[in-house]
């Protein structure tokens, strides 16, 4: 798998974290389950597939009965996740976050409330029922998106294999079968430690947006040389994930969210019509106990109003997530391979040596 920064050098603001990914945020735990299967003609309901689910756990713990601060932005609202309004209502989540294809929504919604009653018997029967997230991006272009592919199976296993470790990235979960600027995208993800290393701000990706010509990488329009051999695709959508260990409230983590566009537009896109553009942030600390009769004991970190670098604090915390998403766009387009679905249809990845070559004339390397 080649990173960004295994071709490009960057010149940023904040250091990396130690894995330059989202599990450098302490408890947070991803893990992907990839359907690459079949070839040729497109057979509805059969293949081929070009598909996945990748699993974001806030924490190692039960999540339904310590549910994480949480927040979520709309950039552009053509999309169809599930459980945002209940975290917009009250400023928690609940459930592991999973990211897939469109139409695999509802049965990866199916099977988070399958391994939530799993862990917590008492859901709809004592308690209350769960809220499950789930995230998509449209990978029809090489996927055969009738077929609903990612089962019940393909989403408790990426939950139970979840690892705090290195993230794959490029062509797997969730990122199979997506395009990013018209190259083969995927999978993404960066970190950045603040306040003297106190904490980390980390984000992962799903990319499937952008037009070629957009692209611009550290400033470089990159896409505008490679215009010849666009594929002809939807502009797609992004869903982001942030996670740190800041002890942020909602109302922070929703500003933390907001921030994301700007990482997004570094890289170039305009956020078209018709693409579903989604930020989910969650912090790690200050975790809601479900029983009612828990006690509820919260540390704020430094707000903007706070007379001791209160101000300078969220600023670092905003750059942190503008960086890491610009990155981790970056890290999507490097890690994914060439890949040809259905009817042929092929996605050429990001050519290394070209690019190179490309950003060494703008003496960038």
């Amino acid at each position: 798998m080649t990173r960004f920064r295994d071709l490009i050098p960057i010149f940023d603001h904040l250091p990396t974290g130690p894995r330059n990914a989202i599990t450098d945020v302490p408890g947070v735990r991803v893990g992907h389950v990839t359907r690459i299967e079949g070839d040729g003609k497109l057979v509805s309901g059969t293949g081929p597939i070009r598909t996945g689910v990748t699993a974001i756990l806030p924490h190692p713990g039960n999540i339904f009965r310590e549910k994480a601060p949480a927040a979520v932005f709309t950039i552009n609202g053509y999309g169809k996740a599930t459980g945002f309004e209940q975290i917009r209502e009250l400023g928690m989540i609940e459930s592991p976050i999973c990211l897939t294809g469109t139409l695999n929504v509802g049965r990866v919604w199916d099977a988070l409330v399958s391994y939530a009653i799993r862990e917590n018997p008492d859901i709809a029967i004592s308690t209350s029922n769960v809220c499950p997230v789930v995230g998509e991006c449209n990978d029809n272009k090489l996927n055969d998106g009738q077929g609903r592919h990612v089962s019940a199976a393909d989403v408790l296993r990426a939950i139970d294999e979840a690892g705090g470790d290195h993230v794959l990235e490029g062509c797997v979960g969730a990122g199979t079968g997506t395009i990013c600027y018209g190259f083969k995208g995927g999978i993404g993800t960066a970190s950045r430690q603040v306040l003297d290393g106190e904490f980390t701000i980390a984000t992962l990706l799903q990319t499937n947006f952008g037009r070629r010509p957009e692209l611009q990488i550290l400033g470089v329009p990159v896409g505008k040389h490679f215009e010849e051999d666009e594929v002809e695709a939807p502009p797609g959508s992004v869903m982001i994930v942030i996670a740190t260990d800041a002890p942020l409230n909602a109302r922070q983590l929703e500003r933390l969210a907001k921030r994301a566009a700007f990482g997004l537009g570094r890289t170039g896109t305009v956020g078209h019509s018709g693409s579903g553009d989604f930020a989910i942030a969650f912090s790690t600390r200050n975790r809601r106990r479900h029983e009612a009769h828990a006690a509820v004991r919260e540390t704020l970190f430094f707000e903007e109003e706070a007379l001791l670098g209160g101000r300078a604090a969220i600023d670092q915390c905003f750059r942190a997530v503008v960086e890491c998403v610009e990155e981790s766009v970056y890290n999507s387009l490097s890690a994914a391979a060439t890949m040809t679905g259905r009817d042929g249809n092929t996605v050429e990845a990001l050519p290394h040596d070209r690019l190179i070559d490309v950003m060494r004339h703008y003496r960038r390397v």
